[in-house]
């Protein structure tokens, strides 16, 4: 009988780094390389776009192949004007944080044109099932900032009226379903949702969310079930930005292949984006809606981006990972790659960027003073204690009652 070698496990290591840049044996395709198919495409015919890499913006600012959408002078300005808001807004609330004014702050530097580019394939009345880090698809549509300063602030305005960590909003009229911090729970609750839509006869479309991290989880392998067997329409996000706190995106399994390539195993059709490319990710998000809203069922998408912050105000990326990585990410800003493009095409300028940035911080200025006036963490107008018995059940059982007049309300 032949002898064998201990047996061992394959853990995977994290990246390593050249020149400052993350190694990657995943394929990051040319701008313009990956061929557009209709939206009525057998998803057998697709397979290979889940391992290549949609890609709109060259290296030069132009945008290039058959993913180039055609898009008007204003509405590339409102994109650029969303993403930098989405950073201004992250810059006011880590300075809000690091003040004491609240708990606990995530940013999404690095990942603006993810969920801003996104939220324009929407429209009123579809539904986003977000995680914690997807505050642009709020900010996209201009949802009023003070309103989510007020929930990060737990102040006398906070619409959750304190029960949600900082972060977790919640904005039906918004499309904007609440975030759970149980990740991984609002993935099949899309596809639940997108099955009660269908259902109904109804025309709005669902948009799940995840991170890579996630997908590791039983939640994400359940919503691919039920969206592979009734073909809800939903659009099934995952965003990949290399790292679950302090975990690699390998240890949730995708060192040897792609999170969208988990999609084939339920016939499910995918695409795998360039999440730091604004014009790539509209046109995706366009392609994967217009087939939901034609009945033709599920899309699952892979943003590839990078997450540049710290993963929350309590996290110390120094501990796991290189400064230099972040300074060597080849996707690049997706601020600065969209505003390179409207300058290239006569569109924008380095001085309009300038006076933009500084309206938009001033903006914030503006509505964080307003919602400091509501309270704060610690100082200013709160919410009555009573209101820890509303909101939990339609007619309030005696016992609350009971316990509410203890209380003195």
């Amino acid at each position: 009988m032949a002898e064998h070698t201990p047996l061992s496990l394959h853990v995977p290591a994290p990246p390593t780094e050249e020149g400052g840049r993350q190694s990657s044996s995943l394929p990051f395709s040319a701008a313009g390389a990956v061929r557009r198919p209709p939206v009525d495409v057998d998803p057998r015919e697709i397979r290979d776009l889940a391992f290549e890499l949609i890609r709109v913006l060259d290296d030069d600012g132009n945008a290039v192949g058959e993913w180039a959408p055609e898009l008007d002078v204003e509405t590339k300005r409102n994109g650029l004007r969303a993403m930098m808001k989405t950073r201004a807004f992250d810059s006011r609330m880590m300075k809000m944080q690091r003040q004491g004014m609240t708990s606990f702050y995530m940013q999404c530097t690095g990942e603006e044109a993810v969920a801003c580019a996104f939220q324009s394939a929407l429209r009123k009345g579809d539904m986003n099932f977000p995680t914690y880090r997807q505050q642009g698809l709020l900010i996209a549509q201009d949802w009023p900032v003070v309103d989510m300063m007020n929930q990060i602030l737990s102040n006398s305005a906070d619409r959750m009226k304190g029960r949600q960590l900082p972060v977790m909003y919640s904005a039906r009229e918004a499309g904007f379903f609440s975030i759970s911090g149980n990740l991984g729970t609002q993935y099949i609750q899309a596809v639940g949702w997108a099955m009660a839509s269908a259902i109904r006869n109804d025309t709005k479309i669902a948009a799940a969310w995840i991170g890579d991290g996630s997908t590791a989880e039983s939640d994400f392998h359940a919503a691919l079930v039920f969206a592979s067997v009734y073909q809800p329409p939903v659009i099934l996000n995952v965003v990949n930005n290399q790292w679950a706190i302090s975990s690699p995106q390998s240890i949730a399994g995708g060192e040897k292949t792609t999170f969208a390539a988990r999609a084939h195993g339920y016939a499910i059709p995918a695409l795998r984006v360039d999440g730091n490319d604004y014009l790539a990710v509209r046109a995706a998000s366009e392609w994967a809606a217009e087939r939901a809203r034609r009945n033709l069922g599920p899309t699952m998408i892979e943003w590839v981006t990078y997450r540049v912050a710290p993963h929350s105000t309590s996290d110390d990326p120094s501990k796991y990972r290189s400064k230099a990585e972040e300074k060597g990410w080849p996707l690049g800003d997706p601020i600065e790659r969209l505003k390179t493009h409207l300058i290239r095409t006569g569109e924008w300028s380095e001085e309009r960027s300038v006076q933009l940035a500084a309206e938009l911080d001033a903006e914030m200025s503006a509505a964080a003073s307003e919602a400091r006036a509501l309270g704060t963490l610690h100082d200013g107008p709160r919410l009555s204690p009573a209101t820890m018995f509303e909101d939990v059940y339609k007619d309030m059982p005696r016992h609350l009652r009971e316990q509410r007049q203890q209380l003195g309300y």
